[in-house]
């Protein structure tokens, strides 16, 4: 019955019905044991990778994340498409839409495009890529107004195919995504070309910004979380550099990362350092406190 259904009475009139809101039975371990947790892995065996660590998901790179090369057609392809494993992709390191150096920023965006197809082919759920920067004594508003490009590019093109999911950054005085007052200008750009957010907890911590409330803090600008990098620290707070490390082995309390991922009530994925053994530990960590 849909509620405020105006139907019939005995005497000809009607009558204004709102029915008993439905039972949903409680899911035991509560809503957060469906969140589904996985780890950065090698690109050329994601789903093997993913069975080693007991991943629900996994994020990789389709090239060399130091070049600018063309992603080619993989051979396991329809076998990734056919996973139950949940998929995310990410773009090389050199991308970088937001800088004035034009044989950076013009191949950047074609680059970025090229991996948004290659991703939508594998059925990823999203393409990460960084923030972005600009040189010293350029204005930071020109980064802002060369993301908003790089949407029109896209759109120009076809648009992209994945949601682009920009993810907030380590270092730099000039980066378009590591301080939250700049994401809010970001996103005045690309929040209504449909951008999605990944939030690190390395880079946040790395990059000064507190992890108490920081989803709220977060979604207050973007509305949204779409990804979670679950990723310890090996510096202090405000250091400025991106440097991983497992879960319960840096400098942000272990409990406190649970707290920023139980809140985002996003997919998760570590990208701690090691194989198998201390990235599947990793999951089991959160799963563990999670349930």
């Amino acid at each position: 019955m849909i509620p405020g259904l105006l139907i019939p009475v005995n005497d000809g009139r009607t009558a204004t019905v709102t029915p008993p809101t439905p039972h949903i039975p409680a899911i035991p371990g509560g809503i957060l044991r469906l969140m589904r947790i996985g780890a950065h892995v090698d690109r050329p065996d994601p789903l093997n990778a993913a069975a080693a660590r007991h991943a629900d998901v996994v994020q990789f790179f389709l090239t060399d994340p130091q070049s600018f090369a063309t992603p080619q057609p993989r051979d396991d392809t329809e076998a990734i498409r056919s996973s139950s494993v949940d998929v995310f992709i990410h773009a090389p390191y050199l991308i970088n839409v937001a800088t004035t150096n034009n044989r950076i920023r013009i191949p950047s965006r074609k680059l970025l495009l090229a991996h948004a197809r290659a991703a939508a082919d594998l059925g990823a759920a999203g393409l990460i890529v960084h923030g972005g920067h600009v040189g010293a004594g350029t204005s930071i508003e020109v980064g802002f107004d060369n993301w908003r490009k790089t949407f029109a590019y896209a759109a120009d093109e076809g648009g992209f195919p994945v949601p682009i999911l920009i993810e907030n950054t380590a270092g730099g005085d000039n980066a378009c995504a590591r301080r939250l007052d700049a994401l809010a200008r970001l996103w005045e750009v690309v929040g209504p070309s449909g951008a999605g957010f990944c939030l690190d907890t390395c880079h946040a911590h790395a990059g000064g910004e507190p992890l108490l409330d920081l989803v709220d803090r977060v979604k207050a600008i973007t509305g949204r979380v779409d990804l979670v990098h679950a990723n310890n620290s090996r510096d202090p707070f405000d250091s400025g550099r991106d440097r991983h490390a497992n879960l319960d082995k840096g400098q942000i309390d272990p409990e406190l990362l649970v707290a920023v991922v139980r809140a985002a009530n996003a997919p998760v994925v570590v990208e701690t350092p090691g194989g198998a053994d201390e990235q599947g530990a990793d999951i089991a960590f959160l799963r563990d406190r999670l349930g």
